[in-house]
Order: structure tokens, then C-alpha cells, then sequence
């Protein structure tokens, strides 16, 4: 597998915090999104275990997904549960419907040893469904917030539904990290200007589509809680066809109060 050489090789946060010089063990976590486009890659076919194979290739601990449920009848998921849990994996649960993994697609996965503390669902304003998961997580003594979402083609609707995610985690003042598909072209600008400043908004590198990127759609956002040890877009051989996006992912350490 290789990852994009162009990513951003390291990356503090905002308010310039460093690992070291604190008595408490850091947590360092690797975050991941994918919108894994139903299980449908460029070649037409839907193919579960491509995708879970894309997943295992990430190394992550934690993975937002986007496009995880079919869209119409039952919104059925697209990867098999229990094919999910052979990986060691454990999906948040916030699904609307039985058959779903997720909320109007988005959905979570973490790894077994991570304790899911809490999940709910975020209605984003919209024209047609849309919805952000939030899940409330600890491991190694941490406690932290993770935000999944897949926002609207509309600009002025992309900023309305960042604003309200960040409201949403502005009531748990922790440390918390958003990733999904924003749909944002612009590398800095457009919707992205929403975020305040306590927020950082990694640029792990253009995304979309998955056999010649042009744009970072897809996205990793962190609060001043963490600092950013590297990003990446993951393009392996079998995450150019899986999918017409490709994986982003962050290493992230989140350093004692």
C-alpha cells in the first residue's frame, strides 16, 4: 500500500502543544474517513470485501464511513456485520433503520479496545436527508468526541451544517475530531471559513476521484486538544478502484489537560 507523498508531514495545532514535558501518558490515535460509495468501485461492482480489505489496509483505530448504507428500501449496509467484526472492528451503534449501520449513511467504526461511552445522531440542515453521528469515546484513561458526517453539494448549505455540528460539540467542550466527505473544493476557503479557531482543518491532499484525485473533498478536523503528527490520502492499487474516493487519514495525540 502507499500513501499520498504530497500529504503534510506533520502539523501542530493551534495553540502549539508539544507531547513532551507532561507527566501523563499521551493518547495517539490514527483516524481515517472513507466514503465507500455504497460498495460500488469504479469498475460498477459492489464488492463488500474490497472495501474491508481498503479498511484493514489503513491501520486506523478509528474509521468514519460515508455511503455505508444503500440508499433506498430497507438502507440496507453494504459491508456484512459480522465480516466487520472479524477485523477486530466494533460499529457504533447509531443506525435509523434495523438493517442499517449508520444515520443517512454515515457510520463508525472503532477499534474492540475503545470504549464506545455514548452515540447520537445530528440532524444538518438540508434539502434532501442528511445527518452527522457523534460518538462519545475513551481509551487509556481519554475521553473524547468523534463526529461523522457527509455534507451537501451547496455551499451555503455546507456552512449552516458545520455550524451545527460544531455547536452540537460545543456543548461537551472535550476533545473532539469531525471527518467526513465536506464536499469542499476549495483546498482553505469556501465552507471551511465556518470553523472557528479553535478548530484545525487538516489538508490531507486531494481525494476525489479515486484514479486521478483532483480535490480534497474529504476531511479531518481537530480541536486545540490535539496535536498532528501526520496526514495522509491512502492510494493503494485496491483503494484507486474500491470506490471513487479514496481514504484519508491523521495520526493525532491527544495530550493531558
Amino acid at each position: 500500500m502507499a500513501d499520498n507523498p504530497g500529504a503534510q508531514p506533520e502539523m501542530a495545532n493551534k495553540n502549539g502543544n508539544a507531547a513532551e514535558g507532561n507527566g501523563r501518558h499521551p493518547l495517539r490515535l490514527t483516524f481515517a474517513s472513507y466514503n465507500i460509495h455504497k460498495g460500488v468501485g469504479r469498475d460498477r461492482r459492489r464488492d463488500a470485501d474490497r472495501i474491508l480489505t481498503v479498511l484493514h489496509e489503513l491501520g486506523a483505530d478509528i474509521i468514519a464511513l460515508q455511503e455505508a448504507d444503500r440508499r433506498f428500501g430497507s438502507r440496507e449496509a453494504v459491508l456484512p456485520r459480522n465480516l466487520i467484526e472479524e477485523q477486530h472492528w466494533r460499529i457504533v451503534p447509531c443506525a435509523g433503520r434495523p438493517a442499517s449501520m449508520g444515520w443517512h449513511g454515515n457510520a463508525i467504526l472503532v477499534r474492540r479496545e475503545i470504549e464506545i461511552i455514548d452515540a447520537q445522531s445530528i440532524t444538518l440542515p438540508a434539502l434532501e436527508p442528511r445527518g452527522a453521528i457523534r460518538a462519545s469515546l475513551r481509551h487509556e484513561g481519554h475521553a473524547f468526541e468523534v463526529v461523522g458526517m457527509h455534507l451537501d453539494l451547496s455551499g451555503l448549505l455546507r456552512r449552516k451544517q458545520i455550524g451545527a455540528v460544531c455547536a452540537d460539540l460545543s456543548a461537551a467542550r472535550t476533545a473532539s475530531v469531525m471527518m467526513g466527505d465536506f464536499n469542499e473544493w476549495s483546498p482553505r476557503k469556501g465552507a471551511l471559513q465556518a470553523f472557528a479557531e479553535e478548530w484545525t482543518v487538516l489538508n490531507a491532499g486531494k481525494s476525489f476521484p479515486s484514479r486521478q484525485p483532483l480535490a480534497p473533498l474529504d476531511r479531518i478536523v481537530h480541536s486545540s486538544h490535539w496535536q498532528c503528527e501526520h496526514t495522509a490520502v491512502h492510494h493503494s492499487a485496491l483503494a484507486a478502484v474500491a470506490s471513487d474516493h479514496l481514504p484519508v487519514k491523521a495520526t493525532l495525540t491527544l495530550l493531558p489537560a
